[in-house]
């Protein structure tokens, strides 16, 4: 038999493992909570560390199926998820670019960000599951520099925060250096803020490993040449984004309307300008920014809004790490 429990349900069942003789009480740092004994053994622990960044940790074994229905909000972490060990399978109705229905297996990671997405999570019974998460909300990347970075378009998005688009992505076999990073996150053998800070650095080490694996895969299948009716196209992609900059179409609709599948879309830019479409559109923002502010009299407010932006902060904050000055620094330097 199969129990299926909702958010509600989970937070319902957190509570009153907190009554519980054997709940391991929360720190600043550190939460352990265990399964009801009717649902399995084992059970979760979280180690909050700076910025927003958390390792979760779960180690159990069900003894019944359990499935979980989950309404993800509109702020959601990227998640870096390594199965160590176990299984389960996840439905996901409705993410662009990815299977509805698929599994997730030992000796495996992924990679992913699903704000507004309903998600189902299916755990099978006596099977023992190890798995290390790191969940990292977006704005936590937004204090690197990582605009003139050819990342794969969906993190360029997520990272960017204007353009909420969710993707799940498989990044293969977890490899010896992963194996090894885990490894030493789950047999950490220090305390107090040595440990923190160990533990940071090593969350941070798999993402990046993460991010290096991605995007060596991702230009890998860069193309060597193109053909001439396609570079007419990119070209016809890229006047369509700058004319439609504010209220740009979707990576999809945009192959669609010059005739190019998403991939060579994706590939076409990355070979004919060497950046992503993102990041094309990102840079002809900044510098139609650039123009408002020295050649009208708007706010830093109408001018986020004129080149696409519906948050000003998020637009400030972009203007300052292209430029390095403010919008409103920048429209009071400019000649009387």
């Amino acid at each position: 038999m199969t129990i299926t429990l909702t958010t509600a349900d989970l937070e319902e069942l957190f509570a009153q493992a907190q009554q519980q003789p054997d709940f391991c009480p929360q720190t600043a740092v550190e939460l352990q909570t265990h399964l009801p004994q009717k649902f399995g053994e084992g059970g979760d622990r979280i180690i909050r560390l700076r910025g927003g960044l958390e390792i979760l940790i779960r180690d159990a074994r069900l003894r019944q199926n359990i499935r979980i229905e989950q309404q993800h909000e509109s702020v959601f972490p990227l998640t870096a998820k390594f199965y160590l060990a176990g299984s389960s399978r996840v439905q996901t109705p409705g993410l662009p670019g990815s299977q509805a229905d698929y599994e997730e297996v030992a000796g495996c990671n992924y990679l992913y960000y699903l704000p507004n997405l309903a998600e189902v999570e299916e755990w099978q019974a006596d099977e023992w599951t190890q798995i290390v998460m790191i969940y990292a909300n977006p704005d936590y990347f937004r204090l690197f520099h990582w605009q003139d970075e050819p990342l794969p378009e969906p993190l360029q998005q997520a990272i960017a925060g204007n353009i909420a688009r969710p993707f799940h992505q498989s990044l293969g076999q977890t490899t010896p250096a992963m194996h090894q990073v885990l490894q030493q996150i789950l047999h950490c053998p220090y305390t107090g803020l040595i440990r923190q800070l160990y533990l940071e650095g090593k969350a941070l080490e798999l993402l990046t490993l993460q991010l290096v694996h991605w995007k060596t895969e991702d230009l890998a299948s860069k193309p060597k040449i193109l053909r001439s009716d396609e570079i007419e196209r990119l070209h016809h992609a890229r006047e369509i984004l700058i004319q439609q900059s504010a209220e740009p179409p979707s990576l999809r609709e945009l192959a669609r309307q010059v005739g190019l599948n998403d991939r060579k879309l994706k590939q076409g830019f990355r070979c004919l300008f060497n950046t992503t479409v993102f990041g094309y559109l990102q840079e002809h923002r900044m510098q139609q920014a650039k123009q408002l502010l020295h050649q009208s009299n708007l706010t830093i407010a109408a001018v986020a809004a004129r080149v696409g932006y519906r948050n000003p902060e998020a637009f400030s904050t972009a203007f300052r790490r292209k430029f390095s000055i403010s919008p409103k620094a920048y429209q009071l330097d400019r000649p009387t």
